[in-house]
């Protein structure tokens, strides 16, 4: 078994089960941002390399995708048990690397190891079906079949739980993958090597290369063999993707850029709502695609809300990952920071208050107190931005279809969240809001039983549920003849 942190930061790349360096020899550096430290290198990667990878990806494809659905899900639930054997170690090391609380680091790492042990069921409910056919002599039917080499692109931000998302169902489906974890946080993608070795599951079936993005994610995008492209991150790369994905006509899901409200009625549950507004908020350092980017609320307790906001947020701990207590980490590097001071500056200069921090921490570094800004107003820069931010700017409305319409003017559309205890209301505002997923008296919303995905520019295809295997998967009409019935 792998027993600690150390024993998962591997250095080399993982091609058809061998662990390599780039053909250059170059390498890039990672950062611990609690501490500027470096902790290590990574291959500097590029075309040559992924081709490797896409080659080495379809010879495994070949055996691979003929295995029993029974067989895969005995592979995702070692795979999830390692996982959990080695929870704590995979925990220290995202949090180094990443920079959230060891607690929220456990918690994800418990979250990808969910989100394998569903697809090791869901393997084995891939159903196809039989069509009543028009014709005597004839029968019909459709199968579902693993659309072949997968390409999965992560972010920092979750950078085990994103490559569970999209690792997991490949497996399940039969597909085999070839994945770019974000070069700020790439030793959690290069764990899933490690991991994948540990649980057994043949060589070539998951591949990881990291370094330049542009030539990595233009060799998946571009190369025939590559049947889809699973993306998360942000709209303008996604947009890109989308593009070059074009010439080869791949299949691809995005999880984009997101700009999530948080409403409160005057009939909400307070307490309720502040609670669920620091996790919706505040979790991750403000660094989710669903954190609340604007928070709505309703004239009567407006006031009351700033209040209570600005005070839970001043008692969050913010600090190292790794220590003790910590609720807030830092944010990933000096430019998030530049962009949060930037939305700040902007919000006084347009009459926003202050309301609670407001500056870079006194622990210095990347380090930023959680913030909140009163008389937020639309022609504020985080009004149509996403923050990725420790920063929480409050609106004023007064009616419901006021609150509908201020949720939904932006181009995106991944979550949305609102308080009420009118029923009537909660069925209108739910209908209303366009948005992929809705919380109701809820801030913490993400499930592996449930889909997950955005409508507009939040992007397309769904990740969890039922629903996330879809993508990995063609279906095929058989038409059998010559029966002579």
């Amino acid at each position: 078994m792998l027993a600690n942190s150390e024993q998962f930061l591997r250095q080399k790349n993982l091609i058809g089960g061998e662990w390599v360096d780039a053909d250059s020899g170059e390498t890039i550096e990672v950062t611990n941002p609690a501490t500027g430290e470096v902790i290590g290198t990574v291959p500097k990667c590029g075309k040559a390399e992924t081709k490797r990878a896409i080659e080495a990806a379809q010879t495994a494809f070949e055996s691979f995708s003929r295995t029993s659905a029974l067989e895969r899900a005995q592979m995702l639930r070692a795979l999830h048990d390692t996982i959990m054997d080695n929870q704590e170690s995979l925990a220290r090391l995202l949090s180094t690397e990443q920079g959230k609380s060891l607690m929220e680091a456990r918690g994800e790492v418990g979250m990808s190891a969910a989100y394998v042990l569903w697809y090791a069921e869901e393997a084995r409910r891939v159903y196809g079906d039989v069509v009543p056919s028009p014709w005597a002599d004839r029968r019909l039917m459709v199968i579902r079949q693993p659309v072949g080499v997968i390409g999965a692109i992560t972010p920092w931000n979750f950078p085990s739980s994103m490559l569970a998302r999209k690792i997991a169902p490949a497996i399940a489906a039969g597909c085999t993958s070839v994945a770019k974890p974000a070069s700020e946080t790439p030793y959690s993608g290069l764990a899933w090597g490690a991991l994948a070795e540990e649980a057994g599951i043949p060589a070539g079936v998951v591949n990881v290369v990291t370094g330049s993005a542009a030539q990595i994610g233009g060799e998946l995008t571009k190369n025939p063999i590559v049947r889809k492209i699973t993306f998360t991150g942000s709209t303008q790369i996604g947009k890109l993707l989308i593009k070059q994905c074009a010439g080869t006509v791949k299949k691809v899901s995005m999880e984009l850029g997101g700009n999530a409200p948080f409403i409160v009625f005057d009939d909400a549950d307070l307490d309720r709502a502040i609670e669920g507004a620091m996790i919706a908020k505040f979790r991750n350092s403000g660094q989710t695609c669903v954190c609340t980017n604007r928070f709505l609320v309703q004239s009567k307790i407006y006031n009351k809300f700033v209040d209570r906001l600005a005070e839970e947020a001043d008692k969050l701990k913010v600090g190292n990952g790794l220590e003790d207590g910590t609720q807030q980490g830092p944010l990933i590097n000096e430019s998030a920071v530049e962009t949060v001071e930037g939305m700040v500056a902007d919000a006084v200069n347009k009459g926003g208050k202050i309301a609670a921090g407001g500056k870079r921490h006194s622990l210095g570094g990347t380090f930023f107190e959680p913030t909140v800004i009163a008389n937020a107003k639309p022609r504020m820069r985080f009004t149509k931005e996403e923050i990725f931010g420790p920063l929480a700017p409050v609106y004023r409305f007064r009616r419901e279809e006021e609150a509908i319409k201020l949720a939904n003017e932006t181009v995106f559309g991944l979550a949305a969240y609102f308080y009420t205890s009118d029923l009537g209301r909660a069925y209108r505002v739910m209908e209303g809001l366009k948005y992929g997923l809705v919380g109701v008296n809820e801030g913490m919303i993400t499930t592996v039983e449930a889909p997950f995905g955005g409508f507009k520019e939040s992007g397309m295809g769904k990740e969890g549920g039922h629903q996330g295997i879809e993508d990995y998967l063609d279906s095929k009409y058989v038409c059998i003849g010559g029966l002579g019935m």
